[in-house]
């Protein structure tokens, strides 16, 4: 092979990559579905829960002893 057709085969494989790339993101950019934003909480269900939470959190208080048992 001539040195000038070597070089025209080298730039025709490096374009072929090149397109085959471009090829590949594109098809990966598109089928990628965007994540869904998370529902927000509506004011109700933020206190229901804040309310669970503090009766939880009373419960285990009259579980315990006033006073932690002192370290020795």
């Amino acid at each position: 092979m001539e040195r000038s057709e070597r070089e025209r085969m080298r730039g025709q494989r490096i374009a072929g990559c090149a397109m085959a790339g471009m090829l590949f993101m594109a098809m990966t950019a598109c089928s990628s579905d965007q994540p869904k934003p998370l529902a927000q909480p509506t004011p109700d269900q933020v206190r229901s829960h804040a309310d669970r939470t503090f009766e939880k959190l009373k419960q285990e208080e009259q579980g315990r002893p006033s006073q932690p048992p002192a370290l020795q």
